[in-house]
């Protein structure tokens, strides 16, 4: 070990064994681990036969946390960070002592390993090359809904991570602002007993999680298909295609509000896009 060094280790997402040997190495030669739950670590520990030093460092306590850890820094000691599951930082705490760590002059060094969007995103069969890491949305529906709002017209594959108790609501809100048509690989329990990887269209996605209580328990990553390229009057072709077959039999105003629902486009650009329909057919 390097004295004075912070290392920022992975770790296993499920699978105790899913980690490297250098993190085993580095774990068993540091003189502290600062973990994000110590019975979390205690246990990975214990499975690979360490036994160590650790202080707990999580949300709430990260800051003082991080002031202790680079005091021993200071005192030439070497620091493990861990979170429960992954990489800290990545959703998890570990960014303020890092970067505590890094403007006091201390080495910082990442050993990697296993991570969950990433591992999903192997396992999806989803050919687009580019990808969008979300992380956790907003609990609340408000910030939730006004964070979707910003995303739904990325091209990009967009991927979440979503708690048990909030996936089915998660997943509504996401079928009612990006639209039903989307394509959702729910990815659950990854690397564990009951790993799941399910692909389907957003509208069925909620009566597929209701079909059966276990698979809503679980930590989840969520990967979303991108929205597609706007064609003429800023809209998908999947949406202009959809806007036309409603209005050979609805109002213009009701075709344009369905639309909206079932796509998740821009209302104001749907109604665009419905007068010039109009005009054209001479309706």
């Amino acid at each position: 070990m390097i004295p004075g060094t912070l290392y920022i280790v992975a770790t296993p997402i499920g699978n105790l064994r899913d980690i490297s040997l250098r993190a085993l190495d580095v774990l068993a030669a540091v003189d502290v681990i600062a973990a994000e739950d110590t019975r979390t670590t205690s246990h990975l520990l214990a499975h690979h036969g360490l036994i160590k030093k650790m202080m707990s460092l999580h949300q709430h306590n990260e800051r003082a946390t991080a002031k202790q850890a680079v005091n021993l820094l200071a005192c030439g000691k070497s620091v493990a960070l861990v979170t429960d599951a992954g990489t800290p930082g990545n959703s998890d705490p570990g960014s303020i002592l890092v970067a505590l760590a890094r403007e006091q002059g201390y080495k910082v060094v990442p050993i990697p390993g296993a991570n969950a969007a990433v591992c999903a995103l192997s396992a999806s069969g989803i050919a687009a090359p580019h990808y969008l890491f979300y992380g956790f949305l907003p609990p609340s529906a408000g910030p939730r809904r006004r964070e979707l709002e910003q995303l739904k017209s990325q091209p990009y594959t967009l991927v979440f991570y979503e708690a048990p108790h909030r996936i089915l609501e998660c997943v509504a809100i996401l079928a009612e602002v990006l639209g039903i048509h989307r394509q959702l690989t729910i990815a659950r329990e990854l690397t564990k007993l009951f790993e799941t990887i399910h692909s389907c269209s957003l509208g069925d996605a909620i009566a597929w999680l209701q079909a059966d209580v276990n698979r809503q328990k679980g930590e989840f990553v969520l990967l979303l298909s991108g929205a597609e390229p706007a064609a003429e009057g800023g809209i998908s072709d999947k949406a202009q295609h959809t806007l036309t077959l409603l209005l050979r039999d609805l109002p213009l105003k009701q075709a344009v509000r369905l639309a909206t629902e079932i796509t998740g486009e821009s209302k104001n650009m749907l109604y665009a896009r419905a007068l010039a329909l109009k005009e054209g057919t001479g309706s």
